[in-house]
């Protein structure tokens, strides 16, 4: 008897092990159903998504004809509603101190090689300043948990100081922040404190296995970090992120429980998740991907990708640094919509310019290590329009707003030209001479695109007001 609801506010309810386990069967049991295959792909043409057993259909089905169509699907969906926006972010490691027991992170409490480091407020500006300098808009903050050592109040501080740093013509007008499972009291002084997404990875949906990689510290608590984003949302914060991370357990019980969770959001509160990430289990300090057999090989990880394209079209999707830029190259035409470019996944490791250093602290090995002009420079080459757009989060268009101006096809007169101006400030502010010669012809190119023609012809004004030294315009 399944005790799966997904409007329930009880873990094991809305991400029901029997569920899953009945999902993963279906879709065995189905994966050379060529008629149901076929039906799900018109349907989900429309871009209203998909089951969860429906998308495990399409993710067992080994028919290459119809695994074409899906990919070509997942670039339709992710054209019509993203367009050739990619939006730009860079990760800040406030500090590395924790008190849990993660087996597969070099942060657990039991890592006597990793030095600990925690950010002073003074670091923290040279941090941003350093972000700043190289274009950044939009940080999303990291922290280890520890009660003492990284209580709320020192998260709140350095969001304070972050948003307070004006360097050159620089600022960092979007904090996304991704910390520990909270209280929805902590959830409100965050969204009081102006926070864009909170972001929290389930890391696995498997109850047991969940347990076993986190025997110790608070976030051994299954149900209460699994339950973190219902009291998010209580707290009043309706842009949550979720994610898993690939490799700890089956890839296919995990994105189950992955698109479970996206469905409870919109059945209990009426929006789905903000974003979802797709990281993959990588090397870090003391941990060797060896001791993970569940790692999931790239063919498999870049068909998840358009699969959940398909399944959650009006969802981002994000992709780090721990891909390289092969695989990062192919999973942006078939659905990822945010991407960090330029990281420094260490502590302080941005203002010191010096990465080896920075890497004794960091939580993960990077795979794509070029700038972020670099970054920039291969996304315009690839005909994409690196974004650093922050405007929906700060004229209000979150939560379910978001999600209806993207349903109605609208966010191409906001997104376009918003993408194309911060586009510009960057080339004007930062970017090499040929970053700037690609980005010029791309903007141009792009502003056509832009479908109303008074938007347009504003974008147009702006664009030039942008090159003459003003800054800071939206829609």
């Amino acid at each position: 008897m399944s005790n799966y609801n997904p409007q329930s506010r009880v873990a094991e309810e809305f991400i029901s092990h029997s569920e899953i386990l009945a999902t993963l069967e279906y879709a065995e049991a189905n994966k050379h159903n060529r008629e149901l295959i076929e039906g799900l792909i018109e349907r989900a043409a429309d871009c209203k998504g998909l089951s969860h057993r429906e998308a495990m259909v399409l993710l067992e089905c080994d028919i290459p004809e119809l695994n074409e169509r899906m990919f070509s699907l997942a670039k339709q969906i992710k054209q019509r509603l993203y367009g050739n926006r990619i939006v730009m972010f860079a990760p800040l490691y406030l500090s590395n101190y924790c008190v849990n027991s993660c087996t597969y992170c070099p942060y657990h409490i039991a890592n006597k090689t990793i030095p600990r480091k925690k950010l002073s407020q003074e670091e923290i500006v040279r941090e941003v300043t350093a972000l700043q300098d190289m274009g950044h808009k939009r940080l999303a903050l990291e922290a280890g948990e520890h009660p003492t050592l990284n209580p709320i109040e020192y998260i709140l501080e350095s969001i304070q100081t972050i948003y307070s740093v004006k360097h050159k013509n620089g600022a960092i007008r979007r904090v996304n922040v991704n910390i520990a499972a909270t209280t929805v009291e902590n959830y409100r002084r965050l969204k009081d404190a102006g926070i864009g997404t909170y972001i929290l990875f389930q890391e696995t949906y498997h109850k047991e296995r969940y347990e076993k990689l986190h025997p110790r510290g608070p976030k051994s608590d299954y149900a209460w970090h699994t339950e973190a984003m219902d009291r998010a949302m209580e707290g009043g914060i309706d842009d949550v992120g979720i994610g898993v991370l690939f490799g700890l357990d089956g890839y296919r019980y995990d994105l189950a429980g992955l698109l479970m969770h996206a469905e409870h959001l919109e059945a209990t509160f009426g929006v789905g998740p903000h974003t979802i990430s797709v990281p993959r289990i990588c090397p870090a300090d003391d941990i060797d991907v060896a001791d993970f057999e569940d790692a999931v090989p790239d063919e498999i990880f870049h068909k998840m990708v358009a699969v959940i394209r398909i399944a959650v079209p009006y969802t981002g999707m994000i992709i780090s640094t721990r891909e390289s830029a092969a695989s990062r190259e192919r999973v942006l035409e078939l659905g990822v919509s945010q991407l960090s470019g330029g990281s420094n996944t260490g502590v302080g490791g941005y203002a010191s310019g010096e990465p080896e250093k920075s890497s004794e602290t960091a939580q993960f090995d990077v795979s794509d290590t070029r700038t972020l002009d670099e970054v920039v420079q291969w996304l315009l080459g690839l005909g994409y329009v690196p974004s650093f757009c922050t405007a929906c989060y700060r004229e209000g268009r979150t939560g379910d707003r978001f999600m209806s101006l993207v349903k109605s096809g609208q966010i191409a007169n906001c997104c376009q030209p918003n993408a194309l101006m911060t586009l510009k400030e960057y080339l004007m502010d930062y970017a090499s001479p040929e970053t700037l010669r690609l980005g010029l012809k791309v903007i141009a190119e792009e502003l056509e695109r832009v479908p109303h023609q008074k938007v347009r012809a504003i974008a147009t004004r702006n664009l030039e007001l942008i090159e003459q030294g003003e800054r800071d315009f939206r829609f």
